[in-house]
């Protein structure tokens, strides 16, 4: 593709958040290059993390103060540099952020934290659980009467890295416009915040403090199978299906076919579903509910993940003969013309000190003054076919940035969100209801077209503005839009610069891509719940209060987008499995599988290198904090407060000693109110946060003064982003059902579109 650029990046990271960040630039073609000091990055010790995060990249050992320098730095040719040191550590190192802006104007500067740059935790380092557990994820994992989990894989940090991504291209499209470079700040704490936006929704229409629901209660259970573990997920409508597929006749039980007399007999019908999957296995009873219609989903762990002939299809999983070690083992979860999802190796430490060249920055592209002031996307048109969460939510973060977003739906299949019941939520005497809370937040400043693709003057009226537009987004599932009439081929022939989206449960192509799922099914599809959840018990997904898939999943189309538009990658299918997506996040452990042969199961929250690392009890009822201790100063410290734990023992003491360990912990910890226990914790610099709900987040003025949560006037979800130079507007309210319908004439087009025909992009 004529025309298409390829960014210079500068990584200067220590966490998998700052290493997954440049994984992504890299695996886009970018040029990355790894400062590492010379004893090499921390990742190097976690040798399958390091091969997996540091794949095609380059490597450089650098001082601190030679990155500061002018001349003679890399930055003095980079487009983007990647950071994940605390304000203080980075002033220590010679690399100060608002200096470093200072120096090199033209430079973005994505900040992958815990906490955020400012704020009583600035300074305080964490991972995924701490940033989980303070963002109140952590609250919504695991069983009701029992801790709470962070979810395996570190997600906040891959979901932080996807959103410094989309962050940074964000930040490189309108410094095309000024010629001057961005902050990015990216707190892991405030993403994990964001993904868990519809406990907010609830918390905020009254309906109580959402808590972790588990997998073996409720409505939807992940049961045993003969070899493995089920979802059972299934919609009521469906119950005829799930009868037809267990073949149990206590199933057709008189009165069991109504709902309500279902839901109060659960413990009854759940008896016998959990029977009848216990003679079955896993990948048969998964394979013939889809064949029904029914969206479960089996407890995919590291060998089934492998052998998946789905992912093998798609070449996502890597033949035997092409891997490496010191390589991942999986591919990409996306295609993207012109981008190899080939397995490359992570660099050799300073292997490319002897080559390193620095060439100068190309000129910026300038567009005209009165553009500097608009926003990055400003002038971008987007159709958003998206429903639920995955594609609508990542046309939302289109629109928060300056897209003209056009949602498309027919009045006889809205967007099920519109009419999403909710506890808590208004009645109304009469007129129509007014839209769920749930689809104000994935649908907030877009315009609303009503459209019946079935008809031929719909389809006319959805090829016009195809043409008008820069990107289309569509979650269905496969097939469906051939029938509609806007498949990519059918699209490509109408606008060959579009930028088409797909975010399909399991990819556009394969033996599984008509399969249907929630995000519970993907939980369990990706490997996810086969390595969350309790020491020797069943998997854990996130469950439907949280959806985790749909949520990072909307982090990559977004980011997916933004880096085709300021690269200049027109015309393109970018075909995302929301499955792969997932699974991506835990390439590391699916590489020690394949090496080394040992299985990736449900620790808790215990990770290797780390310990004590968990969720404690607290006085107040369910109450919990969470520890993180990475190094032997902060076991040190620890046993300074609780004198129970010895101050003087080896790493290996503290490794083998976990369980007691973590129970005198729990009595001190139990007997203390949770934000008492937190600040002697910290006091003495043990890395510890409260395990946040979505009632402290309502009363912490944190995430309303970070714009994470937002009142317009009632709660809508915010940004999961800081730009310091462009302050997105308070978002418009999600358009009404019909806001435009039917036929429209040039002059509405030209409305809709914002009042110009997007000229076609030089070839």
């Amino acid at each position: 593709m004529s025309g298409q650029r390829t960014f210079r990046v500068v990584e200067v990271t220590e966490s998998v958040a700052g290493a997954a960040c440049g994984r992504l630039f890299a695996a886009l073609g970018h040029d990355v290059l790894l400062c590492e000091p010379p004893t090499g990055t921390p990742l190097r010790a976690r040798e399958f993390t390091f091969a997996a995060l540091g794949a095609g990249k380059r490597s450089a050992v650098f001082r601190p103060e030679q990155l500061a320098a002018d001349e003679t730095s890399p930055l003095a040719a980079a487009d983007v540099l990647i950071t994940d040191l605390t304000p203080a550590a980075a002033a220590a190192e010679g690399l100060d952020l608002d200096q470093l802006r200072q120096r090199f104007p033209a430079l973005v500067t994505i900040s992958l934290t815990a906490f955020g740059l400012t704020g009583e935790y600035a300074e305080s380092v964490g991972d995924s659980l701490l940033a989980e557990a303070y963002g109140g994820l952590a609250t919504m994992i695991g069983e009701p009467d029992r801790r709470p989990l962070s979810l395996g894989g570190e997600q906040a940090a891959h979901s932080a890295a996807f959103v410094g991504l989309y962050g940074a291209m964000l930040a490189l499209r309108h410094r095309d416009r000024t010629g001057r470079g961005d902050l990015v700040e990216v707190s892991l704490s405030d993403v994990a915040a964001y993904m868990d936006w519809k406990s907010d929704v609830l918390h905020d229409l009254g309906a109580g403090v959402p808590k972790r629901a588990g997998s073996s209660q409720g409505g939807w259970r992940v049961v045993r199978a003969k070899d493995g573990w089920v979802g059972v997920i299934f919609q009521a409508q469906q119950w005829p299906a799930v009868v037809e597929l267990f073949g149990d006749p206590r199933l057709s039980a008189p009165g069991l076919d109504d709902p309500e007399q279902r839901a109060r007999r659960s413990q009854e019908w759940w008896a016998v579903i959990a029977e009848a999957a216990a003679g079955r296995e896993a990948v048969e009873l998964y394979t013939e509910a889809q064949r029904l219609g029914l969206p479960f989903g089996h407890a995919a762990d590291a060998e089934t993940l492998l052998a998946d002939e789905q992912l093998r299809a798609r070449g996502f999983v890597l033949p035997p003969g092409s891997r490496r070690r010191d390589a991942p083992v999986v591919g990409l979860p996306w295609t993207v013309p012109g981008v190899s999802p080939a397995s490359v190796p992570a660099p050799r430490l300073g292997e490319h000190d002897g080559s390193l060249t620095i060439p100068p920055r190309p000129a910026a592209v300038r567009t005209p003054r009165a553009a500097a002031a608009a926003l990055p996307l400003d002038g971008l048109v987007v159709l958003d076919f998206g429903t639920i969460t995955a594609g609508a939510a990542t046309s939302r973060l289109l629109a928060d940035y300056g897209a003209t977003v056009i949602k498309i739906e027919s009045h006889g299949r809205p967007d099920p969100f519109r009419k999403w019941i909710m506890p808590g939520s208004a009645e109304q005497a009469d007129g129509p209801p007014p839209p769920s809370p749930m689809f104000a937040s994935n649908n907030a400043s877009k315009r609303g077209l009503s459209l019946d693709l079935k008809s031929q003057a719909g389809r006319d009226t959805a090829h016009e503005l195809i043409r008008r537009a820069d990107v289309l987004v569509e979650n269905f599932r496969v097939g469906v839009t051939a029938r509609m009439g806007i498949d990519y081929a059918t699209v490509h022939r109408l606008n060959p610069d579009l930028v088409y989206l797909s975010l399909s449960s399991q990819g556009v192509v394969g033996p599984e891509a008509t399969y249907g799922s929630f995000g519970s099914t993907l939980d369990l599809l990706s490997g996810l719940a086969a390595v969350t959840g309790y020491p020797g018990e069943r998997p854990m997904w996130s469950g439907g209060d949280v959806n985790y898939p749909d949520q990072v999943v909307s982090f990559v189309g977004a980011a997916l987008v933004a880096d085709a538009v300021t690269s200049g990658r027109r015309g393109i299918h970018l075909d995302v499995s929301q499955r792969e997506a997932v699974t991506w996040t835990l390439a590391d452990q699916l590489g020690e599988y394949v090496w080394t042969g040992r299985m990736p199961a449900p620790d808790g929250n215990r990770r290797p290198g780390a310990t004590p690392h968990d969720t404690y009890p607290t006085a107040e009822p369910d109450g919990w904090l969470a520890i993180a201790c990475t190094s032997a100063g902060h076991r040190r410290a620890l046993a300074e407060v609780i004198t129970a734990l010895p101050g003087h023992e080896p790493d290996d003491w503290w490794l083998s000693h976990q369980d007691t360990v973590d129970t005198a912990i729990s009595e001190w910890t139990a007997r203390r109110p949770r934000d008492t226990a937190v600040a002697e914790l910290r006091r003495v610099s043990v890395p510890a946060v409260p395990v946040n709900t979505a009632a402290d987040r309502a009363r912490d003025p944190r995430y309303r003064e970070r714009r994470a949560a937002l009142r317009a006037p009632e709660w809508l979800k915010g940004f999961p982003l800081i730009l310091h130079g462009h302050t997105p507007p308070q978002p418009a309210p999600a358009p009404a059902l019909g806001e435009n319908a039917g036929h429209l004439d040039d002059d509405t087009l030209d409305e809709l579109v914002g009042g110009t025909v997007r000229p076609p992009s030089p070839r």
